[in-house]
């Protein structure tokens, strides 16, 4: 029995995570830590007989665990990775995992040095559609991928426990819509591709929340060696959607919000992957098997020396700050890293 703490009380850990750690037998949730003294309530109601403490430093030093699962906001991460990493705890991160390659080093080594798990949560790799383009992919129904075009359209933020806006904040937040959408593309694509971009231009503006200290909209070009994928995120459209297509040489997938329409031989095949891409935030479907995954690499921890985990958050990482220096510059094309992560584990 793996014993395990959520820091970080909000919507995506009360209706995404903890479904998932409370269908598993191998894992306990004894505690729960929020600065929000409001959440104590959601953690009497949600988590039965776990300990309440008021902040997540004062959980980490008041009990004895094997991992914590970060749920915080991402101006948080680095600092609670590297304190449950330096009390030798396995870490299961929210994404952002962190918001530079200097903090991602920095969480990596620790997590090396501790010999302990660093697992960021990579959900939309498990959302059935995605799950069944990646499968035709590799399957090579539509052969070499050379073009993708992605839109995640939302009208607005999704909204946090008690309707606080970090989402908004920069200083909390670390930016809008391309850091909170921007990241799952940044390790989808790259997948669907089989590359990881050499490149990325990128505009980012305000079409519609005047109010907001950050970005409601994002238009980014990756260009990878053989493909180009160009991605549109917005918290600025009139309705929540998610569409996609995906070009290889040999057919196409068309992705509508639930539905995926492969195109190849001269047939056509619809299927239906519910539930929609656009259907909440929080995806508790999604988080089961980014559990197994962690809880997996927890139990070969001595066992494992690479993790392509991390070397996705290292894309992503990566991705976000081209794109924001690509448009700090009017959108001009911005090399990216080849580096990966290593030896993290």
């Amino acid at each position: 029995m793996y014993r395990g703490a959520v820091l970080g009380l909000g919507n995506v850990a009360i209706h995404g995570h903890l479904p998932g750690w409370r269908g598993r037998r191998d894992v306990q949730i004894v505690a729960a830590a929020d600065a929000r003294a409001s959440q104590r309530a959601e953690c009497e109601a949600h988590l039965p007989g776990a300990r309440w403490y008021d902040s997540p430093e004062a959980l980490l030093d008041g009990e004895a665990l094997d991992f914590v699962d970060v749920c915080t906001p991402p101006s948080s991460h680095a600092l609670l990775a590297l304190r449950a990493l330096d009390k030798g705890l396995h870490v299961l991160c929210e994404k952002p995992l962190v918001s530079s390659p200097h903090d991602l080093r920095r969480v990596a080594e620790a997590a090396t040095a501790a010999g302990r798990v660093l697992h960021t949560v990579h959900n939309w790799h498990h959302a059935p559609l995605v799950r069944a383009t990646d499968a035709a992919i590799r399957a090579g129904r539509i052969g070499a991928v050379r073009e993708v075009v992605w839109q995640t359209l939302r009208t607005q933020p999704a909204v946090a426990a008690n309707g606080d806006g970090w989402r908004m904040d920069p200083e909390i937040g670390g930016g809008g819509v391309l850091t909170d959408h921007g990241w799952h593309v940044s390790y989808v694509i790259p997948r669907w591709v089989g590359a990881r971009p050499e490149a990325v231009s990128a505009r980012l503006e305000t079409r519609r929340h005047r109010r907001f200290a950050v970005e409601d909209t994002a238009t980014v070009r990756l260009h990878f060696p053989d493909a180009v994928a160009d991605v549109l995120l917005t918290w600025a459209a009139d309705t929540r959607e998610n569409h996609a297509h995906v070009l290889g040489t040999a057919g196409r997938i068309e992705i509508e919000d639930d539905t995926l329409v492969l195109t190849a031989d001269g047939r056509e095949e619809r299927r239906r992957f519910p539930p929609p891409l656009s259907d909440g935030s929080a995806h508790p479907d999604w988080f089961t098997a980014i559990a197994d995954e962690f809880i997996t690499r927890v139990r070969d921890a001595g066992a494992r020396e690479s993790s392509p985990n991390l070397d996705e958050a290292a894309v992503c990482i990566a991705v976000e700050c081209g794109a924001r220096e690509s448009s700090r510059a009017g959108g001009e094309r911005r090399a990216l890293s080849a580096g990966a992560v290593g030896s993290a584990r």
